[in-house]
């Protein structure tokens, strides 16, 4: 009998799944499979395959159709996601903002129009919701008003938990039994399966910009949605009809991506916490924003100019996105956030003196020292420090 282990642990899921049928195949790394069309001699069999996929969404079984129906090799990636999401499926899009769009598609063909959203998300995320782009209607609320703010046409509820930029965090099982039987959908793009599973206390879809950690290493542009297959099933169908497609050179990556992700994530959220509470420490710093979950991500308010900082470093790069092996430095209020109103942005704690740092796999004393020299003069007493360990 064999008696190995079903069930592995999340470093083990993060180099295999996707990958489990390779040696049978004499294979070793993944193929790419970069067609986008397939040849069949059967049609009597791809119109049966064809009406299959538009009543359940289902993946069409046997051989591959048509591109933008399915790709295998963004098929393993998707494959692999869910194992680490702890979810029945995972379905993959050009990008984060794509992937949302098609949730709110679902929910609106549905007459399910209305969104329940908790400040901070992300900035085009917020922009999204706000302007109704998509014929959908948005309440703002904390969390603890998440019941009252439901509605019979509320189709999601969303989150983003650390959320982006404040690193603020949310009880993820309350708000879920706040949600009754509408979805909640949480952006897990900043903790990562790593630190955070929301499938696990109550959430039914986990949304990730893959572009970010995922990928790891700022070369590929992704979203995908973790979910139970009812929901995936909906979402291929709007994929397919939108076109808002994975290329498969992409999964490749974000595959490859994966199998280091544990380790990444473990490096970089060890950096970070230092960096946190050397600014913590630092008089011409104000507030430092870090996660009790930890992570890679902090962020902080600075007694002097902001712009002065970003312009300062020379090791951290000035620039948008996060996660990547190398550090990245901006400022929400100028960049990210930019697209939200003003005083909605500073009421989500978002202030015009907020800079977000993404710490990547450098040495935590290098990133230090440009980070110092950037800040400037150490000159005056600190204001108001706060490290938080939950904002």
């Amino acid at each position: 009998m064999d008696t190995r282990r079903t069930t592995r642990a999340l470093a083990t899921e993060a180099v295999h799944a996707g990958r489990d049928d390779l040696a049978g195949l004499g294979l070793h790394a993944p193929p790419i499979d970069l067609s986008t069309t397939y040849p069949s001699y059967d049609s009597r069999a791809e119109a049966a395959r064809i009406d299959a996929f538009a009543t359940t969404g289902a993946e069409p079984d046997g051989p591959p159709v048509y591109g933008r129906l399915g790709n295998p090799t963004v098929a393993r990636f998707e494959t692999a996601l869910a194992r680490l999401e702890g979810t029945e499926s995972a379905v993959a899009f050009a990008s984060g903002m794509a992937a949302l769009s098609a949730v709110l598609l679902v929910r609106g063909s549905m007459g399910l129009r209305h969104v329940v959203a908790v400040r901070p998300l992300y900035g085009c995320s917020d922009h999204l919701l706000t302007a109704g782009l998509l014929g959908s209607e948005v309440t703002w609320t904390d969390p603890a008003g998440v019941a009252d703010a439901l509605r019979p046409d509320t189709g999601l509820v969303l989150v983003e938990s650390p959320a982006n930029p404040t690193l603020a965090e949310i009880d993820l099982r309350a708000v879920a039994h706040a949600c009754g039987s509408v979805p909640l959908m949480v952006d897990n793009t900043f903790a990562t399966p790593v630190l955070q599973r929301p499938a696990e206390h109550g959430a039914r879809l986990v949304l990730h910009s893959a572009t970010k950690y995922l990928g790891g290493h700022g070369d590929v542009l992704a979203g995908v949605v973790a979910c139970d297959e009812e929901i995936a099933g909906q979402l291929r169908q709007v994929r397919f009809a939108t076109g808002g497609v994975l290329h498969p050179l992409a999964g490749y990556l974000l595959l490859r991506g994966l199998s280091t992700l544990p380790v990444r994530v473990r490096a970089a959220s060890a950096s970070a916490a230092e960096l946190a509470a050397r600014l913590a420490a630092d008089p011409r710093v104000t507030r430092v924003h870090y996660p009790s979950i930890g992570g890679a991500m902090a962020s902080f308010e600075v007694q002097g100019d902001p712009h002065e900082v970003i312009a300062g470093v020379r090791l951290i790069t000035p620039a948008v996105s996060l996660g990547s092996v190398d550090s990245l430095i901006q400022h929400p209020a100028s960049i990210s956030h930019r697209i939200v109103d003003a005083d909605d942005r500073r009421d989500a704690g978002v202030s015009d003196r907020l800079l977000r740092l993404s710490v990547g796999l450098e040495d935590v004393d290098d990133l230090w020292a440009d980070l110092d020299a950037a800040l400037g003069e150490r000159t005056g007493t600190p204001a108001r420090q706060e490290t938080l360990a939950q904002s």
